[in-house]
C-alpha cells in the first residue's frame, strides 16, 4: 500500500483483513464503518467492549449510544465481549467490522489473550474483515504498572494482527494515512 491521506482504501472480496489504527477520539471507528459499507454487502458488527458494568458508567454508555446510532439499521451487532474468535467463525460470508481489539484485550485477566485463536479465526475468514484497534504507543508513557502492562500488551497485539493484514491504515483527526507494506525480514 503506498500512503495517502485518503479513506477510500478497497475492502477485497475475499478473506482481506483491513486493521484501522486510531488514538482516542481520532475518527478510526467511522473510517472503518465507511470501509465496511464500501464492500456492498451485510456487514456484521462485532462490538467487544463490556455487556455492561454495575454501577454504568454514563460515558461509555453515551458513546456505545453514538456508535450505535451512526450504524445502519440493516447491521447486525453482536456483542460478543471476549469472545471474538468464535464471534468471528460465526459471522460467515458476511462482511466483519471488530471494534476494538483494545476492549477485546481489557476483557481478559492480565491481558492474557489467546492471540494465536484470534490469528487463526481472522485467517479462516473468506469475507472482508475490518478490525478497530487503539494505536496508544505515541501516548503519555503510563504511570503504572498496570498501565505499562496494557500498552505492551496492545502494542504486540496490534503488531500481530497487522502482520496478517492486507491494509494497515493510521486515522489521525479524521484523516487515514495507508502504511507501505512491512519489508521482510526479521523482527
Amino acid at each position: 500500500m503506498s500512503g495517502g491521506a485518503t479513506t477510500k482504501h478497497p475492502v477485497a472480496a475475499r478473506g482481506h483483513i483491513t486493521l484501522i489504527l486510531g488514538g482516542t477520539r481520532s475518527g478510526k471507528s467511522a473510517v472503518a464503518e465507511g470501509l465496511a459499507a464500501a464492500a456492498g454487502r451485510h456487514v456484521v458488527y462485532l462490538a467487544t467492549g463490556p455487556d455492561g458494568t454495575d454501577p454504568p458508567d454514563v460515558d461509555m454508555v453515551e458513546r456505545i449510544d453514538r456508535h450505535r446510532a451512526r450504524r445502519p439499521h440493516t447491521w447486525s451487532t453482536v456483542e460478543c465481549g471476549a469472545r471474538l474468535a468464535d464471534a468471528l467463525d460465526a459471522a460467515g460470508d458476511a462482511v466483519v467490522l471488530v471494534d476494538s481489539l483494545g476492549t477485546w484485550l481489557a476483557a481478559h485477566h492480565d491481558f492474557r489473550s489467546d492471540v494465536p485463536a484470534l490469528v487463526d479465526a481472522l485467517l479462516r475468514r473468506t469475507a472482508p474483515t475490518v478490525i478497530v484497534s487503539e494505536e496508544i504507543g505515541m501516548s503519555v508513557h503510563p504511570t503504572t504498572a498496570l498501565g505499562r502492562a496494557f500498552v505492551d500488551a496492545l502494542g504486540s497485539l496490534n503488531q500481530q494482527i497487522a502482520a496478517v493484514s492486507a491494509a494497515v491504515g493510521l486515522v489521525v483527526a479524521g484523516r487515514t494515512l495507508w502504511m507501505p507494506e512491512a519489508e521482510a525480514g526479521p523482527r
